[in-house]
């Protein structure tokens, strides 16, 4: 590695560390995570995925997001390798099935999340979606799950304003952290009403897929001329800049999902990107944020 890189590397890593992120309990978290849906489903990639994985957390992006449903639990397998040696360097996050997150069930599936990653306890734990089971009983469990040291703090997954209103009437619902949902340019549902909701109570939101899902969606948004423009200006990839779009407000935590240790570096140089206002204004009249409420969009 010559000089070059080398300093264009610690610019990364210096950028990364400094962009953080204030949880509601006061705890400081990279602004910049990464996510592993869909990871640890080739074999042929396994060894690629764990030192990305761990690029990506020498580039400061240490928050790794995970689930037991993610492969069934082989992609919390895989982090739990990918961060041996380095496990208190990482803000380790899983999340519950819904049906799970029950009296005597959620202590179970934690407890499994736990031994998969081969760690005594999780940083944070969410409730992948709302189920049949009430909000009162999971969240009397996962004050439980802290009581007992296993998880340091938990929040949720994919609630919309109606559910987050339902969850901070329960008593100990207003431990709740921060709430993970669908955030991208080309989906901004949660900007008319469930994020000035959260922002109103200081809870940040944790954007999963945040460079859109592959396919057809994301071809039409890193093809788009007004985001191309700005990649052009700022010479990186398309793709950067709609992580840097994520990025841009400091209350928004993101968790890119990447497989290989190009696209980490790609993901990690993201956070160098400032857009100016004039480039975020052209993207709003691109990609116009909501006018009226519409359902929380989910994948």
């Amino acid at each position: 590695m010559n000089r070059s890189t080398e300093g264009a590397l610690d610019r990364i890593k210096q950028g990364n560390r400094s962009k953080r992120v204030l949880l509601p309990d006061g705890t400081s978290v990279p602004q910049l995570g990464q996510g592993t849906w869909n990871m640890a489903e080739d074999a042929a990639r396994r060894e690629e995925e764990i030192a990305a994985l761990r690029l990506g957390v020498e580039l400061g992006m240490n928050l790794i997001d995970t689930a037991e449903m993610y492969g069934e639990g082989a992609a919390e397998e895989l982090v739990g390798e990918a961060i041996r040696g380095i496990r208190d360097e990482v803000f380790l996050v899983s999340k519950v099935y819904p049906h799970n997150a029950g009296k005597g069930r959620l202590t179970l599936s934690c407890e499994g999340s736990l031994k998969r990653l081969n760690t005594d306890r999780l940083d944070l734990y969410l409730l992948h979606w709302r189920g049949n089971i009430p909000l009162e009983e999971t969240v009397a469990e996962m004050e439980k799950l802290v009581d007992q040291g296993k998880i340091a703090r938990w929040g949720v997954s994919n609630l919309d304003t109606a559910d987050m209103k339902a969850l901070l009437q329960i008593a100990d619902g207003g431990h709740c952290v921060t709430n993970q949902v669908l955030y991208h340019l080309g989906s901004r549902g949660i900007e008319y009403e469930l994020l000035p909701w959260l922002r109103g109570r200081q809870i940040p939101v944790m954007a999963y897929s945040p460079l859109a899902q592959a396919g057809s969606l994301r071809k039409g948004l890193v093809e788009n001329e007004t985001v191309q423009r700005a990649a052009a200006n700022h010479g990186v990839t398309p793709l950067q800049i709609l992580l840097a779009w994520t990025l841009r407000d400091t209350d928004i935590i993101a968790i890119p999902k990447a497989s290989s240790r190009e696209h980490v570096t790609e993901n990690a140089a993201a956070s160098l990107i400032t857009l100016d206002k004039e480039e975020r204004l052209q993207l709003d009249a691109a990609f116009p944020p909501p006018s009226w409420k519409v359902p929380l969009d989910m994948i």
